[in-house]
């Protein structure tokens, strides 16, 4: 009979792994069957997040912008399990700002984190990551739209979409298979920054719900669903693709 769990044996690493959409992708590859490895720059939030996933995940501290705190967590990868078969390149900050205000500080945060993190991410894993494996990259929807005063987000997640391209043809000999998801508005905590009280964060939220077809934010758990099918034999013939997991938002 038919094994049920779609990433059974697999080992797996998840960055920014510990709140929002990465924590419940972490859930889904736990649930799979897949060993997971989660990164988080806070040891509280890092340290919980392990406990809420138990016996099949490890936690290792880190930030995707430091190319020290990469060859640590490869290392420890490397030390524990010896391998990779599924990188979900997840960590990623975005904060508004204003093309005329934007500052050199802003500007280099987003790059650091979401470009060259990602970059480094993958380029460190390749010798853990056995043939035929999947990487997924977190784009967004805002890569290919032009939302006001997110300028510098949106160009990192435009950039992030490019790798899935390049590395497609790059990796292609060793069947690995790179693909971006794109997820809409999502109820995470990381959108709830985006309001300073509780008053102005249900007002955005209730905005942003209304410019989406299906008339709702999505939750982080439809994200994980979605990366489950790119990490999982049920894609096999995808690669290089934009999955939009965004209500319909960016498609009509």
């Amino acid at each position: 009979m038919e094994n049920a769990q779609k990433l059974a044996g697999k080992v797996a690493l998840i960055t920014g792994g510990t709140l929002g959409i990465g924590l419940a992708t972490a859930k889904r590859f736990v649930a799979e069957g897949a060993y997971v490895f989660i990164t988080g720059r806070r040891p509280a939030e890092l340290e919980a997040a392990v406990q809420e996933l138990g016996a099949n995940a490890s936690g290792i501290r880190g930030d995707v912008a430091s190319l020290s705190d990469l060859d640590h967590l490869f290392a420890a990868i490397k030390e524990q399990k010896g391998y990779l078969d599924i990188v979900f390149a997840n960590a990623g900050v975005a904060d508004l700002a204003p093309l005329a205000d934007a500052t050199e500080a802003h500007f280099d945060k987003h790059f650091d984190i979401n470009v060259k993190g990602t970059f480094f991410t993958v380029q460190k894993a390749l010798p853990l990551l056995r043939d035929g494996g999947a990487v997924i990259l977190t784009s967004s929807t805002v890569g290919s739209q032009g939302p006001a005063n997110l300028s510098v987000y949106s160009a990192t997640k435009a950039a992030i979409r490019s790798f899935a391209r390049t590395w497609t043809a790059e990796l292609k000999d060793r069947k690995i298979r790179v693909n971006a998801v794109s997820p809409g508005s999502i109820n995470t905590p990381g959108l709830s920054a985006f309001g300073q009280t509780p008053e102005q964060t249900a007002q955005i939220f209730e905005s942003l719900a209304s410019q989406v077809p299906l008339g709702r934010l999505g939750d982080p758990d439809e994200i994980g669903k979605a990366v489950v099918f790119l990490a999982s034999d049920d894609s096999s013939y995808i690669a290089g693709i934009e999955l939009f997991v965004d209500g319909g938002v960016a498609q009509i």
